[in-house]
């Protein structure tokens, strides 16, 4: 399985490339390649109508939809930004999905996580995530928030608070056993 990791943020330092580069190698499995991806990789001018016409879709939108195209399953951890999105992401978004003749993530299956150092986790993006990513193709096999990174995180260990963890890693056996329901539903 090839699997597409990325935090939806382009902090250099980002809690949620962290959180998703752990929660990533839940899935590691012989065959399996994970891929993770860094926004700032895809930054581009800011989406416009105005630059859409005048210079089309970027070559960096294109690569950034093949990468989606080529996975079998997403992993995302949605920065919060006063609320929203972050605009890195949102505008990475907003340019792959002006591609003609597709959805942004074009069915591909999600697993959306959230992190923040506060106390919410980032659980107003991430419920907005979930209801607005289905319209833009996806199909979320479930979401998590992770409150208070700094104090139930740690590199190399990953979650460290139990309750958490034991959430964390029901949903991943929940989100493994649905990816092999859908692998079974496709042959």
């Amino acid at each position: 399985m090839k699997i597409l990791a990325f935090a939806a943020s382009n902090s250099r330092n980002s809690i949620n490339k962290t959180f998703v580069t752990s929660v990533s190698k839940y899935y590691k499995e012989v065959d399996d390649v994970i891929d993770i991806l860094d926004l700032n990789d895809y930054e581009m001018p800011l989406y416009s109508i105005d630059r859409e016409i005048e210079s089309g879709i970027p070559q960096l939108a294109l690569d950034f939809a093949s990468k989606i195209d080529e996975s079998d399953f997403l992993l995302i951890s949605i920065a919060e930004y006063n609320g929203s999105y972050n605009v890195g992401y949102k505008n990475i978004i907003d340019w792959v999905s002006r591609i003609a003749g597709r959805k942004t993530f074009n069915g591909k299956p999600v697993f959306l996580l959230a992190t923040s150092p506060g106390p919410m986790g980032g659980s107003t993006v991430l419920n907005t995530a979930v209801n607005r990513i289905t319209w833009d193709g996806a199909e979320v096999l479930d979401s998590f928030s992770l409150p208070e990174f700094g104090n139930n995180f740690e590199n190399g260990k990953g979650v460290t608070n139990i309750q958490h963890r034991s959430k964390l890693e029901a949903k991943v056996r929940a989100t493994k056993r649905a990816l092999k329901e859908r692998t079974a539903k496709l042959v």
